[in-house]
């Protein structure tokens, strides 16, 4: 027997609660079905969705387990791929949204779905990453493969108090970019500081979209968690050859743009996808984390290490805002 968080619905409301389980309770998961012996997930914003049930996240059959992240032991495997005692981290493929996901102390995964943990990473530390600090590092890869280089300018990160923003601040300047910090938040300067931006700047700057199709050109590249008004602002401010990886749409999901920035300045967009990205490139960003980040910089970004117990309540603290920093959670806890 194991316990897990289930999301139970009745009457359009749904209720979250540990319960204790069976193997046989959780669905199957295919010829390549992996049993993973789940140490640690993360509490998003997303999660925090799922679990009040304040956003349509869930899209699955209920019962079901949320948590988009997890990282455990492998306990027995249909596929070759993995091996009794090997260390897997599961993100994206829709877990935690169709199928059951990390908020469990054992989970059946498909293989196909599950990448190994890199020896530089600990459980914990992955976990201190999750799915924001994957989708950063993906970001941060594809300006390097699109020729943004530490020396041409500088590198401006929308959304920069979020998970993702102030994981891709430190990354790029563990990297050596200078950073610019965009946030809402005056009470996040000081950590963002810490995290290795250059100089913050309010996001206000990019709301309401820009004056003309090209305006002034400020940066060599962009990591944008905004969407809308605000990707529109950073493709016009974009200087020739840059490039700008968009991650989010907590601003709006239409564009407003001009093919001028891109047919007169060569600026690139870039969409990052770390739902379903290709497992050849999962496992590089992984490896790529555990050999930038160190040890103090996961102790800085984790604000928190709860329960299963304790997310129904910091899932409203995230909602919230009152959340800074990443939650993990320790299933076993």
């Amino acid at each position: 027997m194991f316990e897990a968080l289930v999301l139970d619905r009745s009457d359009e409301e749904s209720r979250a609660t540990v319960q204790t389980l069976e193997i046989d309770d959780l669905p199957d998961a295919g010829p390549d079905e992996v049993l993973v012996e789940v140490l640690y997930s993360s509490l998003n914003y997303k999660d925090g969705l799922a679990v009040t049930g304040a956003g349509k996240i869930i899209r699955g059959e209920y019962p079901m387990v949320p948590g988009i992240d997890l990282v455990g032991r492998v306990k027995k495997s249909r596929t070759d791929a993995f091996e009794s005692g090997d260390h897997v981290i599961g993100t994206g493929w829709q877990l935690g949204e169709v199928e059951w996901g990390g908020y469990t102390q054992r989970a059946k995964v498909s293989g196909p779905k599950l990448v190994p943990l890199p020896d530089t990473l600990t459980p914990k530390q992955a976990m201190g990453a999750g799915t924001a600090g994957f989708t950063a590092m993906l970001s941060v890869m594809a300006l390097e493969e699109h020729g943004v280089d530490p020396d041409e300018g500088a590198v401006v990160v929308t959304g920069a108090s979020g998970g993702a923003g102030s994981l891709g601040v430190t990354l790029l300047s563990a990297l050596d970019y200078d950073v610019v910090a965009s946030t809402g938040s005056e009470g996040t300067h000081r950590y963002l500081r810490e995290r290795g931006a250059d100089r913050i700047i309010d996001r206000s700057a990019f709301e309401g979209g820009p004056e003309r199709p090209m305006e002034e050109g400020k940066w060599v590249g962009a990591l944008d968690a905004g969407g809308g008004d605000t990707l529109a602002t950073l493709i016009s401010q974009t200087r020739r050859r840059g490039a700008v990886a968009s991650f989010g749409n907590a601003g709006g999901h239409e564009l407003n743009t001009s093919v001028f920035p891109f047919i007169l300045r060569g600026v690139r967009l870039v969409g990052i996808d770390s739902n379903t990205c290709p497992n050849d490139r999962r496992r590089r960003a992984w490896r790529r984390l555990g050999s930038i980040l160190t040890e103090e910089d996961f102790e800085a970004v984790t604000s928190r290490t709860v329960t299963l117990d304790e997310i129904p309540s910091v899932s409203r603290d995230v909602l919230s805002g009152e959340v800074r920093g990443r939650v993990v959670v320790d299933v076993q806890g």
